[in-house]
């Protein structure tokens, strides 16, 4: 996918562009804003005044309005907002799932895969026949199919449980499948919808520390959807917060890598909080 684009008639002057209107000073809100794109010297998604509605007429729902963001190479950017306000639905248009009802989505060529909370593998095959599968779509040989699993389940630290079939793993091991799968297709972008959500919290914050390994291996851009403000601040270069529904940014808060984190570091829950009051603002203005 490279770009999808929709006629939405004239752009409308006070559209929120990155959360906040064209030529308007951002104001200090105890988070700072991002600018996007500040890892890596190129834009890997660039969102512009999309906008999704779902049915006609009265009976319309406006899941995302106008909403502008950009993601650059190499960069984590985590989703998070009130349920309902859009985020799995910008994932959905960015991986070409859906289209936008208005504006462009522009990934410039590089493949994209996504992740979602379930991880959806077939019970009938082993580990390393799921990760395979993707493989099979590529058209890859078999021969090189099952050592290119071998390599995948390998780097997700499951290599000896190749032979394991679904319902010998535990949930977090399914997920690390999963994970393998998502980059059997080498994407340059990947898309994560709470992944880790139904996961207990020991496992959760030992598939951070995977996720990030992998990510800084692989120079993965990541653009990751969470319900978990505290999740978000542990792995995110940069949290956005959307509004309630239709889904606008309404804040980005730029996080300073000045070395490890854990999920309950310091620096962890100082952003978290900050955060949490801001979402929280949001929904009290929206009942």
């Amino acid at each position: 996918m490279n770009v999808l684009q929709r006629n939405g008639g004239p752009r409308d002057p006070n559209a929120l562009l990155n959360g906040h209107r064209p030529g308007e000073s951002v104001p200090g809100t105890g988070g700072t804003k991002g600018t996007g794109g500040t890892k890596g010297t190129g834009a890997a998604i660039s969102l512009t005044e999309v906008s999704k509605v779902y049915g006609r007429g009265p009976g319309a729902v406006r899941a995302v309005d106008r909403l502008s963001l950009t993601v650059g190479d190499g960069e984590f950017v985590c989703l998070v907002g009130a349920s309902g306000c859009g985020k799995s639905t910008l994932l959905s248009i960015v991986a070409g799932l859906d289209m936008p009802t208005a504006g462009q989505v522009d990934t410039g060529g590089r493949r994209v895969a996504i992740m979602f909370q379930e991880p959806a593998l077939f019970p009938w095959l082993t580990a390393r026949r799921n990760v395979e599968l993707a493989l099979r779509a590529l058209k890859v040989a078999k021969d090189e199919r099952r050592r290119r699993a071998i390599q995948l389940l390998e780097a997700v630290h499951l290599r000896d449980f190749a032979d394991k079939r679904p319902h010998e793993l535990s949930g977090g091991m399914r997920q690390r499948v999963a994970l393998a799968r998502a980059l059997a297709q080498n994407a340059d972008v990947l898309l994560m919808d709470e992944p880790f959500g139904a996961l207990d919290a020991m496992t959760r914050d030992l598939l951070h520390d995977e996720l990030e390994r992998i990510c800084s291996e692989r120079s993965l851009t990541v653009l990751f959807v969470t319900h978990n403000v505290r999740e978000a601040a542990r792995l995110g270069d940069r949290v956005v917060l959307l509004s309630s529904r239709p889904g606008r940014v309404i804040e980005e808060y730029d996080v300073p890598r000045t070395g490890p984190r854990r999920i309950d570091s310091a620096s962890v829950a100082d952003l978290a909080s900050t955060v949490t009051d801001r979402l929280r603002e949001e929904m009290s203005r929206h009942g």
